[in-house]
Order: C-alpha cells, then sequence, then structure tokens
C-alpha cells in the first residue's frame, strides 16, 4: 500500500469553504480519561491503571519508554472496526533506543468488554510480516502465556531478556481467540500491520497475515531496560506529530528523525524519543474521532511513560481551523469560538502538570497553513495563529521553545510552508519537512 494512500486512509484534509478540517477516514474518539485507578484480579498483569509509572529495574539498568503510540476508541462516526475474533495481529514498531531486555504494555483502554490475548509474541521485522528466523519469543503475563485486560484497563508484560537494537523494527504479535468487539487503535500508524487468521503469533514466516491494517491494534508501549539511555522524550501533537503525510512504512515522522539524529550524536546515551501524535486533536477540546483534549490525556500520554524527562508540545493548529469548519461527519463537534487566551490557558494547563512531575516542557511554534484558496475567515484563524506564536515565542512560560514555524515556512511568505517541505495540502509536511523539524530540535533541550 502506496504512501498516499495509507495518508488518505488516515486523514483527509478538507481545505476551502471558509475553514479547514482534518476529517479521518479511521480515527477515532476518546473519552476524558479512559484509565482508571488501581489493579483489577481480571487477568495476570492486567490493570486499569495509567500506563507507565515510575521507572523499573529488573538487574542492571532503568526502564525508559523506547517506542508509544497514543490509545483511541475502534469505533466513530466515519468508520467503526467490527473487531476481530480467532485471529492475529502482527503490529510493526519502530524503538528509538535499544536495551537488555523489553516489555510491552497491551491496552484495552477503549475496549466494551474483558480482552483475551491468548498467546503474545516479539520478533525482530525482516521485511513485510515476515520475521528474523529465530528472533521471535514469547511473552508472559504474570508468569502465564495468556492475559485477560479488563475492558478500560491495560495489561503490562514482564520483563523478557531479549536484546533491542535501537531504530530496528520488532513485530508484537497478539493472538484474539475471542471477539474483541470494535479494538482500542492507534488510527495513523502510517505503516502497514498485518492480520492473520488462526494463531501465529510466533511464526516468523509472513504467509499467513494476508490481510493489512494502517492501524496499531491493542499495542500502546514498549519500554527497554537500559544502562545507558538518557530517559525519554515525548513527543506530543497531533496529525504533524503523528506523521501524516510522511512516507508510509519509512518511519519518516518527524520524532523518527529526532530519534535517529540523536542516535548519530550520542550513540548508546540518546533518549528514547516516543510519538504521541493523534491526528486531529485539540488542546481544549475532545472529539468523537480525534481522541481526547491535550489537557485530558497529557498525565496518561506523555506523564506516566517510564524514564519521562521532557515532553516536547505541538498542538493548537486544529483548535484554530476547526472552528467553522463544514462538519458533515461530526467528527469536528464540539467546535466554539476561540481566542488565543483559552489556547494559552490550555498550555499552561499542560505545563503545571509537567512540572508537577518534574518534567520538563518545550513548546513548539504552529506551524503555517495557508493555502490556494485564502478568504477573509482563513485570513482570521492566520492571524490567531501569529498571536499564539507570537506569545509561545515571549511568554517565557515554558522550558525553553523549538520554533518549527521558522523552519518551515516559506522565506518570501512566513505564512505558507516552503515548497521543498510541502506535501500538497500546504499543512503537513513532507518527509525533507519533517527532517527540517527534527533539525530544529536545540540539542540543548535534549541533551
Amino acid at each position: 500500500m502506496n504512501s498516499r494512500r495509507l495518508a488518505a486512509i488516515a486523514a483527509a484534509l478538507i481545505l476551502g469553504g471558509g475553514g479547514f478540517a482534518l476529517v479521518s477516514a479511521s480515527s477515532a474518539p476518546g473519552p476524558a480519561d479512559p484509565g482508571g485507578a488501581g489493579k483489577t484480579p481480571a487477568g495476570a498483569g492486567a490493570t486499569r491503571s495509567v500506563r507507565g509509572g515510575a521507572p523499573g529495574t529488573v538487574g542492571r539498568g532503568t526502564w525508559v519508554a523506547s517506542w508509544a503510540a497514543s490509545p483511541m476508541s475502534g469505533t466513530t462516526s466515519v468508520g467503526t472496526i467490527p473487531g476481530l475474533s480467532r485471529q492475529t495481529v502482527r503490529n510493526i514498531i519502530y524503538p528509538s533506543v535499544g536495551g537488555t531486555s523489553l516489555r510491552v504494555r497491551l491496552t484495552n483502554a477503549f475496549g466494551a468488554a474483558p480482552l483475551t490475548a491468548g498467546d503474545v509474541s516479539v520478533g525482530v521485522v525482516l521485511s513485510g510480516a515476515r520475521l528474523v528466523p529465530g528472533s521471535s519469543h514469547a511473552l508472559t503475563f504474570g508468569g502465564k502465556s495468556s492475559v485477560t485486560i479488563p475492558a478500560g484497563g491495560q495489561a503490562l508484560s514482564d520483563p523478557l531478556p531479549m536484546p533491542v537494537r535501537p531504530l530496528e523494527e520488532l513485530a508484537v504479535s497478539l493472538y484474539l481467540p475471542d471477539v474483541t468487539g470494535p479494538p482500542t487503535n492507534h488510527a495513523a500508524a502510517m505503516q502497514a500491520n498485518y492480520i492473520a487468521a488462526g494463531d501465529h503469533a510466533g511464526d516468523p514466516a509472513a504467509a499467513a497475515y494476508a490481510t493489512t491494517t494502517p492501524r496499531w491494534l491493542f499495542v500502546g508501549e514498549l519500554d527497554v531496560r537500559s544502562a545507558t539511555a538518557d530517559g525519554t522524550i515525548v513527543t506530543f501533537g497531533d496529525s504533524i506529530t503523528d506523521g501524516i503525510h510522511s512516507t508510509a512504512g519509512a518511519n519518516d515522522r518527524w520524532p523518527n528523525f529526532l530519534a535517529r539524529r540523536l542516535a548519530r550524536l550520542t550513540g548508546d546515551r540518546a533518549p528514547g524519543v516516543v510519538d504521541e501524535g493523534i491526528g486531529g486533536n485539540r488542546v481544549l477540546q475532545a472529539s468523537r474521532c480525534f481522541g481526547a483534549s491535550a489537557k485530558a490525556r497529557f498525565q496518561q500520554d506523555a506523564l506516566s511513560l517510564p524514564g519521562v524527562k521532557a515532553v516536547i508540545v505541538l498542538e493548537g493548529i486544529n483548535d484554530i481551523g476547526f472552528v467553522g469548519s463544514p462538519d458533515g461527519s461530526g467528527c469536528l463537534a464540539p467546535n466554539p469560538p476561540v481566542t488565543a487566551a483559552q489556547i494559552e490557558a490550555g498550555y499552561q494547563a499542560l505545563v503545571t502538570m509537567a512540572h508537577a512531575r518534574g518534567v520538563k516542557i518545550y513548546l513548539g511554534t504552529l506551524t503555517p497553513f495557508l493555502g490556494r484558496r485564502v478568504n477573509p475567515a482563513v485570513r482570521g484563524r492566520e492571524a490567531l495563529r501569529e498571536a499564539v506564536n507570537n506569545w509561545i515565542r515571549a511568554s517565557g512560560a515554558f522550558d525553553g521553545v523549538i520554533d518549527f514555524a521558522r523552519a518551515l515556512q516559506d522565506p518570501r511568505d512566513p505564512t505558507h510552508l516552503r515548497g521543498a517541505y510541502n506535501s500538497g495540502d500546504h499543512l503537513h509536511p513532507n518527509d525533507l519537512g519533517y527532517e527540517a523539524m527534527a533539525d530544529a530540535v536545540p540539542l540543548a533541550i535534549v541533551a
């Protein structure tokens, strides 16, 4: 499946008619807080707590998040995943840092019923759904090969003493013996993942994996135990952080470019870089299709990850762009008028939460979005973007600012993306633009 087709499935950008709306054909809703509190007896290793928690230690080293994806619901007004039964899903993921062992967090955060994973394994990807022979290893949960996760819950595997190489794709495969219902997923993986009939979790061959899906299903996080990695950097935002319109399967989202840049510069001391972007997400408002608001999901999706030392936030463009946009799908509601002060107050709430956890927070300036069709309503949105960016640069409210807008803007007209960085929709960068974003992150922030 080519990159344009995957991107079209993940999100379609509608510009004009007085506004723009990021309308996803596969995104999903998110309640204000999909987690609960405390353990449940529903299954070995299953909990209803938020992800991560305090970093753990097993032997030498500490746990850091190496890969993550924000969970979303499988039921939306623009598309429903009916669920799986007696099938195996093989999720292809891209760890940012390596370690001597790993653990995987499965998620049923948006499930309406308990989820049973009857067989779960991790292996090194050779190509597509095919694994390197001999690299597949079974995961256990509380010493058992299967786990039942309550609705709204999650399950953290036992540590697996399997070496992980940085920037090497892994496959997390789950056999689902029962009817799952609409699955907790991440809608825009920008990566082909695979589904097989029957239990093929430990099968290194690709033959059984006849179906592809552009979503990650039921997997939310991979941690590694490392004696050298300098914590974890969480990149937190909307479709630009999610990598919409990057080349599918190439791991060319800007957080991936940042991870590779840090690996080149600092070797095994590089921090983990995880991507907690959701296409269409907003700072202030939840959506049926684009998840809980940034304020509502920040604690769970950013601050609860093991090893987190800093968060880079790039969000707010949808708060501005959704107002007054056509909403035939119902995905944009509620979309009341918004002011720069309201968005800025939302940012301040994130700062308060981060600093309460001893985590540094850096804010990115909102990138240009003007296209060929410019009318007074769109000009008003541009004025609001500029007002928010002026405040970001001057307020001193954060531990630092990353000027993504200046990195991407056309030097002849800063209201537009530079042509070489434009994916074609005038909002999302292409691979070259995503690389420029990673290069714009000051090393002092991530050192």
